[in-house]
């Protein structure tokens, strides 16, 4: 008998299906983590580093990019901020098409926290079913059998809970990380504009008739 027939008896389809869950995720919380510190690392060096450049540098530096927020910057800077009004709402735009996959894969870690103790519950369910049908056809009661029965049954409710706390934890470090992100963004962005000069051209009307109404008074 192999590990996996072994695993089957002892906790049945749900616990298969629990352990199916757990590998999916540990391989999100671990992909989408290194990725996200990735980004953050390399954004805050380039951005850096980059930030004392002139704007041809700047434009050529943003274009070339593969970085998610560096490739946000770019786009409302070079694109959006000519005709838009909102920088907020256009970062909100680019931030979930550049982080699409990274949200998917946050979104599935939520799912499998909120499944993960339904699914141990049902298999303790289904293994106190199991228990009491043999009770129930045996004319003598074996104490052993019983107790053994029913720790099979509690084993996947712990296995469930085991997998839902870890991944709801990971859930809301990721969703913190991402919203520090979209903070970022949006600031970022505002400081490029300016850097760049690239204002809506009525934005900068405003500000020049802003500016003139202010040296008048």
């Amino acid at each position: 008998m192999n590990l996996a027939q072994r695993l089957w008896e002892l906790l049945g389809p749900a616990g298969a299906a629990l352990a199916v869950l757990s590998v999916v995720s540990v391989y999100l919380s671990f992909r989408n983590w290194i990725y996200l510190s990735l980004v953050d690392k390399d954004f805050a060096r380039k951005f850096h580093e980059i930030e004392g450049s002139d704007a041809d540098s700047l434009r050529q530096f943003y274009h070339n990019s593969d970085n998610p927020l560096l490739n946000i910057i770019s786009e409302v800077v070079l694109v959006h901020a000519q005709h838009s009004q909102d920088i907020r709402a256009e970062v909100a735009y680019m931030f979930h098409r550049n982080f699409s996959s990274v949200t998917s894969g946050i979104t599935y870690l939520r799912f499998i926290s909120v499944v993960s103790p339904l699914l141990g519950l049902l298999g303790t369910m289904l293994g106190m079913i199991d228990v009491f049908q043999v009770v129930a056809s045996s004319p003598t009661v074996d104490a052993t059998l019983f107790a053994r029965g029913i720790w099979e049954a509690l084993s996947t409710t712990i296995l469930g809970l085991a997998i839902a706390i870890p991944t709801l934890l990971c859930y809301y470090m990721m969703m913190l990380k991402m919203k520090r992100f979209r903070i970022e963004a949006i600031e970022h962005s505002y400081r490029a504009t300016e850097l760049f000069n690239t204002a809506c051209p009525l934005g900068r009307a405003l500000a020049a008739a802003k500016k003139e109404a202010g040296a008048v008074v």
